[in-house]
């Protein structure tokens, strides 16, 4: 990960003259807007856009999408007592926040719990404890089951399958979601493979490509990025 960023700011920097900077792609298309502008007609796709909620963070504050303006969002679901893939993932998403530790504004991480049941804030605040989580960017995040498992089936599109959130129901999946500034699904990675992690990571600075290409000093914001990584 030490050279991920250093390298992603070279390319992003080396290509923007050539405008060539892969852009990651919009998913879960909504509808097709018909435009009639000068007698021309022409298309637009809308995009699925991710619904304000608000949830509980291991700090115990009430936080909600209002509170992550301006930011790009990396989302995922685990529960603090998983054996399995939880560990590793939560690892995973520790390597992306290093890498922006010092431009935290950028980036937020909200994992949510399915086990918001036991997953109380206390037990939360621990489990970021053990695992090194700064607060300052990265939520670890609890509330009503229903609301948590309608997000990540009908917000987030994580999982396949439908259910109440009752207490027979269950959501576990490896799957990061990346969220851009206008809160548009612009990627989905799979969090326990090492080559998705960096391309999500990649994926991260793009974004902010795109939001920063049209201000004059932006070219200097990613080389002062480069420059935290090295």
């Amino acid at each position: 990960m030490a050279i991920l960023v250093p390298l992603t700011g070279y390319l992003i920097v080396d290509h923007y003259g050539k405008n060539v900077v892969p852009i990651p792609k919009y998913y879960i298309p909504e509808r097709i807007d018909t435009i009639v502008k000068d007698g021309k007609t022409s298309y637009d796709t809308v995009f699925h856009k991710i619904a304000d909620f608000r949830m509980t963070n291991q700090l115990g504050q009430q936080v909600s999408l209002k509170d992550m303006e301006g930011k790009v969002l990396l989302v995922d679901f685990f529960f603090t007592s998983c054996p399995t893939i939880c560990p590793t993932l939560t690892k995973n998403l520790r390597k992306i926040q290093s890498a922006y530790v010092k431009n935290d504004s950028l980036l937020q991480i909200l994992s949510f719990s399915v086990d918001p049941v036991r997953d109380s804030v206390a037990r939360l605040r621990k489990y970021g404890y053990d695992y090194q989580v700064n607060p300052d960017n990265w939520w670890l995040l609890t509330g009503d089951k229903k609301e948590i498992y309608d997000l990540a089936r009908h917000e987030f599109f994580v999982s396949v399958t439908e259910g109440d959130g009752g207490p027979d129901d269950f959501v576990h999946t490896e799957k990061l979601v990346l969220i851009d500034k206008n809160r548009n699904i612009r990627g989905y990675y799979n969090g326990l493979d090492s080559n998705a992690i960096r391309q999500c990571a990649s994926d991260i600075a793009t974004l902010h490509l795109e939001k920063e290409r049209k201000r004059p000093g932006f070219i200097k914001f990613f080389k002062r990025l480069i420059n935290n990584f090295n």
